[in-house]
């Protein structure tokens, strides 16, 4: 019942899950730990770690301000295959609760750098452990660690249910919708980040060359953003992608301005 593809017969209705995510607030620690994650587990490899997303729900708005990996390790030949830890999970689990009462599962990241065929699956996993009565669903984050990308490391989803008729029968189908994501932090977490940029700043570059640099940076991003709505809409001329009126209707007003 499960799948990330939909059938292309009929017009597909997307409907959220019960507790709708609205967006994901993404803190410093949890870039910091999934980066660090990476490093000790992956490094050199083609492999992604997987790690479990702490914090809070409030009025369709996911607060991630903490995390813990994960053991998981799938099958690089047969990509239906992936184990992950459930015992590790949970012991994890109750040891965060007697730090911090507050902070629960409120979804999971990983690497990537893209979705996999396994991530409905590892989101059906991760639901069992959220608290009880909970009706927002986890969100799934993924956090792009390679050191040349621009633009924010973290892309954010939830999951729908995609209602299609084929051959007269409805078939509901789950699949991963984008969800905005911005950086958060609290007063303690702001000033930790400083201190890291501080240690990192080149004295010998004058100001004049960062703001340059800067410029370029924000260029390449708006390179990037633009080439995938280029890929976007050919995708579409192409039928292999359904049109989104919101995405076009976004996109006119950008060229309009």
């Amino acid at each position: 019942m499960s799948s990330m593809q939909i059938d292309e017969d009929e017009p597909v209705v997307e409907t959220p899950l019960l507790g709708n995510i609205d967006e994901v607030i993404m803190h410093p620690l949890v870039l910091l730990s999934a980066a660090d994650h990476y490093h000790r587990v992956a490094r050199g490899t083609r492999k992604r770690v997987v790690g479990v997303l702490l914090g809070s729900v409030s009025k369709g708005k996911v607060d991630c301000t903490n995390s813990f990996a994960v053991p998981f390790e799938e099958d690089s030949k047969n990509a239906s295959v992936f184990y992950l830890d459930h015992n590790y999970l949970e012991n994890m689990l109750a040891m965060f609760r007697k730090v911090s009462a507050k902070e629960r599962v409120v979804g999971f990241y990983s690497t990537g750098p893209q979705i996999r065929q396994n991530d409905l699956r590892i989101h059906e996993i991760v639901k069992r452990f959220l608290p009880p009565k909970t009706i927002t669903p986890p969100v799934f984050c993924i956090i792009d660690i390679r050191p040349d990308r621009q633009s924010l490391p973290t892309t954010a989803y939830k999951v729908v249910e995609e209602v299609s008729t084929k051959d007269g029968q409805r078939q509901v189908k789950l699949s991963f919708a984008h969800v905005p994501s911005v950086m958060g932090a609290i007063e303690a977490e702001e000033v930790g980040v400083e201190h890291l940029l501080r240690d990192i700043n080149d004295p010998t570059v004058s100001t004049v060359a960062s703001l340059i640099k800067g410029k370029i940076a924000g260029l390449a991003t708006l390179t990037e953003k633009l080439v995938e709505c280029k890929d976007y809409l050919e995708a579409c001329v192409r039928g292999e992608q359904k049109v989104n009126p919101e995405i076009v209707a976004n996109l006119q007003t950008i060229l309009n301005l």
